[in-house]
Parts: structure tokens; sequence; C-alpha cells
């Protein structure tokens, strides 16, 4: 039996999205039982490296200079677009060469980009300033800050991000505006409760880049297989999972199709549109390795029950769930393999001037993980119910020991990234010890909580095992409101950890969120002042602000009194449900907030304005009426002063 497992367009470039490698690796342990032929395919990726070609940068030229000539002079061209198409030979000549040099298959051409005359600069480049002449051969400042003088591979690397991003914007402004570099269609899966809008997009008019991907699908199962298993982690990948399905439908008749992945976990736990199923065969929830297994056993003619798999009977959907199946422990899950995918292939993109953030893009990461959901379980925004969260399951430090070095083998690559929910921190220290004393170098990272359990001390064993950063949730910055969505730490805490890391050389990342409920703009300003002083003090290195979205699965959603709001009537859900509208009698204007807070943010990333007052990143508040209704009062005051004192986290740190 040909069992093919995809991860569809479009999701990260530098290194493979883990979940076919793990299902791949678990299912190896059974193939000789079932008969199975296993191959695994990243489809984002090939559609990326497609797309990006000489060929189809040609042939995009050519639709943009007809629209033109159709449109003539009574519409306006987008800067990118108009840059593009004076620049369009050199972007034919250009586009592979960089792609391979970002590919790290080319070295030596570092040397003609950091020259600023190969490659055509457009919009993306316009923070910096213009090429040097040879009359005026002055180098960029923030390119010297970044890169010293010295730095020519990195800072190529840099340029020829920027030249990707401004092709990019090409594709979305000129082709479809649903495509970007890390996510496609994603609009028309997220809390979709009707299938309507996916589907139309589906069967309407294709795009190129439509038209791209079906050709690429076709050539992904020219030999049919008799089973594809699609991943959709993201909201980002479900037009691309679906829009595969449909081709493969075609091209392959018989073939069997399941899907399943994160997004499928956490969207589609109320499905009842059959529709569905005239793309796939069954949909599996939470971890595929029973749910697959079982699956596959029946495909060949054996008894096996189905786990937490939709199935169609019939106009109606099913969800069938035989209680006497259990989950495969972590133990016997499997060594993740990434056999058959093209790893030299994978694109590392640097397109922030920032040393933490460059990790989720560029390099490649072997994936793995100390354990199975997440030890704490407690945090009122997150999706505890759910498999994915709720059931905690650490394996041991032997076998994790035995896929680190079982994938460095298959790889090459000494690089890893601890994709948990929130590493234990007694199992990082029981990794570090026995990387110690087995003397296995390696480069590690991943997503923590920032327990009081991280002491210099061991935060000092970690570095001194090969890790190199830590990303965590600070979340709102406001002890009032960590209490609230009993996150278990306090701003004080986190300024300690975060501080005993970056003293250890370990770089870090905060995850923070505005908008949750009862936050106050006063909350929000005192927030991004205790942010500024942990940027100031050298607590935390890079950030992202996401706003606050409360989840059909969270405690939040699930008990949405105690925490003050009251959740919107929902709509009649037929397909994706997850987020919830809902009013917070507080009435903030979030929407107003988030942007100042976003550029507060990249700024403090760039080393920049962190002396300066927070309120000088608000612009005037903007008049008429907020998104959801009437502006609050406050709204029209200015932005409060904060009552953060200056020296806080400075007291707290001495």
């Amino acid at each position: 039996m040909r069992v093919l497992l995809v991860t569809p367009p479009m999701i990260q470039l530098n290194t493979p999205y883990p979940a076919t490698a793990y299902l791949m690796g678990f299912l190896r342990l059974h193939a000789a039982d079932l008969g199975l032929e296993l191959t695994q395919a990243d489809a984002s990726l090939t559609l990326f490296l497609r797309l990006f070609s000489a060929p189809l940068v040609a042939r995009i030229a050519d639709v943009l200079r007809q629209r033109a000539r159709i449109t003539g002079r009574r519409a306006p061209v987008p800067p990118p677009i108009a840059h593009f198409l004076r620049h369009a030979r050199q972007y034919v000549d250009t586009v592979e060469p960089a792609i391979r040099f970002l590919q790290r298959r080319d070295p030596s051409l570092a040397f003609r980009i950091v020259g600023r005359a190969f490659l055509p600069e457009g919009p993306r480049f316009g923070h910096l300033s213009p090429p040097p002449t040879p009359e005026h051969a002055a180098l960029d400042e923030q390119l010297l800050s970044a890169f010293g003088t010295l730095g020519t591979t990195e800072q190529a690397r840099y340029l020829a991000s920027l030249y990707i991003d401004d092709l990019a914007d090409v594709w979305r402004i000129g082709i479809d505006p649903r495509f970007e570099l890390s996510r496609y269609g994603e609009r028309l899966a997220a809390s979709a409760t009707s299938f309507d809008l996916l589907h139309e997009a589906l069967t309407g008019e294709p795009t190129l880049i439509d038209t791209t991907l079906d050709e690429l699908t076709r050539e992904l199962v020219a030999q049919p297989p008799e089973v594809v298993a699609v991943t959709a982690p993201f909201p980002g990948n479900v037009y691309g999972a679906f829009r595969m399905a449909r081709t493969i439908r075609a091209a392959a008749p018989k073939a069997t199709l399941i899907l399943g992945g994160g997004w499928v976990n956490t969207e589609l736990r109320a499905l009842r549109d059959p529709r569905i199923f005239d793309y796939f065969d069954y949909l599996t929830l939470d971890d595929g390795e029973r749910p697959v297994l079982n699956l596959l056993t029946r495909l060949r003619g054996r008894p096996a029950g189905l786990v937490r798999t939709y199935v169609r009977k019939g106009r109606e959907v099913t969800l069938e769930n035989d209680p006497t199946q259990h989950d495969i422990p972590q133990r016997d899950t499997g060594i993740p393999t990434y056999e058959g995918l093209p790893l030299g292939d994978y694109v590392s993109v640097m397109e922030m001037l920032n040393p933490m953030h460059r990790f989720w893009s560029d390099g490649r990461w072997n994936k793995i993980t100390l354990a199975h959901g997440c030890y704490w379980k407690k945090c009122s925004f997150c999706d505890v119910s759910l498999d994915y969260i709720g059931r905690y399951d650490r394996p041991g430090e032997d076998i994790v020991l035995e896929r680190i070095r079982a994938l460095i083998t298959e790889t090459g690559e000494t690089g890893f990234h601890l994709v948990d929910e929130a590493a234990p921190p007694a199992g990082m220290r029981a990794l570090a010890r026995r990387l110690i004393d087995e003397k296995l170098s390696i480069t590690w990272w991943g997503n923590i909580r920032f327990e009081k359990t991280f002491t210099p001390e061991l935060c000092g064993l970690l570095a001194a095992a090969g890790c190199v950063a830590v990303s965590g949730g600070l979340e709102v910055a406001s002890n009032r409101l960590l209490k609230l969505m009993q996150k278990g730490v306090t701003v004080e805490q986190v300024a300690r950890v975060t501080r005993a890391f970056s003293d250890a050389g370990i770089m870090v990342h905060a995850y923070l969120m505005y908008g949750f409920p009862t936050e106050t703009t006063q909350d929000t300003i005192d927030a991004l002042e205790r942010v500024r002083q942990l940027f100031a003090a050298g607590c935390i290195q890079s950030a992202y602000w996401h706003r606050f979205a409360a989840t059909a699965h969270s405690p939040i959603g699930l008990h949405p009194e105690k925490y003050g709001i009251t959740l919107r009537p929902p709509r009649d859900v037929t397909f994706a449900h997850n987020d919830i509208e809902f009013d917070d009698p507080v009435g903030t204007d979030h929407d107003f907030l988030g942007s100042g807070l976003r550029k507060a943010l990249y700024n403090y990333m760039h080393g920049v304005g962190l002396d300066a007052d927070v309120r000088e990143w608000f612009e005037s508040r903007p008049a008429g009426k907020p998104r959801g209704g009437r502006r609050p009062r406050d709204a029209q005051r200015s932005i409060p002063i904060t009552t953060v004192p200056r020296d806080l986290i400075e007291r707290v740190l001495s």
C-alpha cells in the first residue's frame, strides 16, 4: 500500500514542518506488518521554488504587462508592481541565483549582493540608504551596525531576503491577494463557520498560483498512491490542502484521502457540512498515530475500530471513536524521519535585523519534543481542554537522546528546535546533563514557561549544553491580569528569569498579548512600559504582540462569566469554530492601541527608542467609531501617562 504524507502550502521555508516526519517515523514501525510503502512531500517548499523561478517570474511579468495594456492609465499601478515591471528582466536573471544563495549553495554570490548592484531593490529596501555609486561608496549605517564591515554573508542574506519579500509582494498584489510566504488563503479558513467561502474559492476561476499548485500536485501523484494523508496545522494551510485534494481526486480517483493536523483539531470539532467529504474521505482529530494506524489497518481489510475519525454516512457527518482504543504512548511513537524530503532545498531568510527573531526563518532545524502536552495546562486563554495541551506524556531522556542521535545521523545537522508546548524544566535539566556527560554537541532552542525554576545555575547548565535561545509567554505584563489568566508567573519573576537566561548567553523572545478581558488603556500602557524596561535591561531581545482571541476550547470560552465578558451568540456552525466574538464592558479601544504596540516593539528589537516615553509610539486617536460599536468615552482623551516607576525592573534585578 503506497502511502503519501503531505504538507500543503504555505508554511515555513527554512525547515520541514514536523508533522509528516513524526507520522512517518511512527508508521515505519508498522510498515512491514501492513505492507506500507511510505513517502512524504512538502508542497509548501515545492510551490515556493516553482513560483520563485525564472520561468514563473517571466510569466508573471507577461501577465502584468498584458493587464497594464488593457487598463491603460485608468488604474494606478502599486509601487511594487511598477518597480517590478521596470526591472523585470533583472528579476528573471537574478531570482534563481538568489534562491541558490539562500539555500547556502553559492556563498561567493554574497560579494555581489552586498555591492547593491546585482539585485533589483524594490520598496522593501526603502528603509536602507540608496545603493552606493562609484562616486559615493558610503555604506548604509544600519547595515554596518548590524553586520560590521566583515559580515558579508549575513548582510547578503538580509538583502536577498528583502528581494524575496519584494517578489512576494508582486505575487500577492498582482496575482493573488491570498498569497503570502508563510500562509495561503488564511482568511478563508480562520474560524469560518460555513464552508461556503472556501468552496467558492476552490471552484472559482483559478489564479496563476492555483494552476501552478494544481500542476505540482499532478506531478506528485503521477505514480498514484493508494492513500494520501494531508496535515493542515494552520489556517494558512487549509486552502492549499483542499486545493490539492481536489486535484488528487481528479488525477488519482482511487486514492483514499485523509485530513488531520492542528487546525482540524481545534477548528473542526463541530463539523456538520458533508461537502468536506467531496474532498477528503476521512478527517482525524488530535494525535494522528492511532487514528491513522487504525484507518490503514482497516483499509488493509483487517478489523480495526476507528478513533476520533469523521466519516460521511449518506448526507450526515459522523464522528466514530472506538472507546477500547487508546493513544500511543510517546515512548512508542518511533523516531521522526525526514527521509525523502529535499533538505538541501530549504531556504533560509532573514527579514529582520534582530538576532533572536531569525530563529524562526533562518537555518534548518531538526524538530523534537521533550514531552507531549503542557505540564502546567492552567492558562485561561489556552485550549487546555484539548488533547494536544491537556494530555501530558514525557517519554524520558533515553528516548529523546536516541531520537537526537538518529536525526543527526540522518540529516548531518546538529541544530534542534524543541517544539514542546512548554518544555519542562526538569526535562531540560536532565537533557543538558546527558548532553554534557556524553559529549554530544548540539545547538538547541525551544519554548518554555518563565518558571522560577530557571535559576542562574540552571540557565548556565543549559547554555553549556548548547541551548542558545528560549521563547516564553509574558502575555499582558500586568500582575493583575497574569493572575486572572492563571499564568502562574509575575512580571518580577519573568524579569529575574529572563535576565538569568540573558546573562548565560541565551537569547530570549517574549510572547505578549493585548486585549485580554477587563484590560484597560492604562493596563496596556503600563504593560508596554514594563516591556520597554525589560528590553532596556537586556532581559529580552525579541518579542511579538498578539491580539487576544477567546477560543471555544479555553477556560475563557467555556466560562466567560469568570472573566467579566459576554460571548456573542454564535452563528450556525457547520464548518470551523474556534475564535468567539465577545463583549467586554471595559470598552478599551484595542484596535487603536495595537498599532502603537507593534511600532514600539519593532523599534525596541532594533535597539531604538528605549529611553522614549511609551506614549510617543501612539498617533492621535482617529475620528469615528472603532470596529464593533461606539467609541468608548476614554478614547477621546489622550494616552495616559504610565503609572509604572521607570526603574521598576532595575530595582527588581538589583
